[in-house]
């Protein structure tokens, strides 16, 4: 808990944000020295622009919330991504194909898109079965993910029991050993944090990263 901000990817997920916006929240993660900043393709331009110098990486959020986009939508979001300085992507996985079982399709897709940028998968656990989650993370690790991540926006997780969303952290290292495990979806408060680690979790998303390490900050 000592340097509990280098294991908070701080979240900014607000459509329609404007630059002044932006920049006043990256100045935030600079002065908490969060692990990473997350924000939408569109504004990922800016956050490099403003964390450039300060040794947060810039992760942009591709195909949110279901990964419902075409294989070349995805790839273009990406690539613009890399160009406009993103670090690393957290990818939704195509949440209705895998649904479908249509396996392939999904694992091909991971394995191009991984190729681009680092990239964190988002399995959207709270759509998903625990057979499911365990089937899904063994696809992230085979496909050259560095990490396999819960849930983003408008998941069912984010109205889950802590003891779901740590079942699923559970799940996750369990069935996909040696890839790194980010926990998400309403995770607000350092009692929140303590739970994820301790059921597996090695980084944390949340867009409460400053009132977490406040809180740790009391201790």
């Amino acid at each position: 808990m000592e340097n509990i901000a280098k294991i908070v990817d701080q979240t900014f997920l607000k459509k329609g944000a404007g630059e002044d916006e932006i920049k006043k929240v990256c100045q935030e993660a600079e002065e908490y020295d969060f692990r990473a900043f997350c924000v939408y393709p569109e504004h990922t331009k800016w956050a490099k622009e403003f964390l450039k110098d300060s040794g947060v990486k810039v992760t942009t959020l591709v195909d949110a919330p279901t990964g419902a986009s075409s294989h070349e939508e995805r790839i273009k979001i990406a690539e613009q991504a890399k160009k406009d300085g993103s670090d690393e992507i957290e990818l939704v996985m195509q949440i209705d194909s895998f649904k479908n079982k249509k396996y392939q399709e999904v694992s091909e897709d991971l394995k191009e898109l991984c190729r681009i940028l680092p990239t964190k998968v988002i399995i959207g656990s709270g759509y998903l079965t625990d057979e499911e989650i365990k089937k899904a993370s063994e696809m992230v690790k085979e496909s050259g993910a560095i990490y396999v991540k819960t849930a983003t926006i408008e998941d069912p997780l984010d109205n889950a029991e802590l003891a779901e969303k740590a079942k699923h952290i559970k799940i996750m290292r369990e069935s996909a050993p040696g890839i790194l495990v980010k926990a998400s979806g309403a995770v607000r408060t350092l009692s929140d944090v303590k739970i994820m680690l301790e059921a597996g979790a090695d980084i944390i998303g949340t867009s409460s990263g400053v009132e977490i390490v406040e809180e740790s900050k009391k201790l």
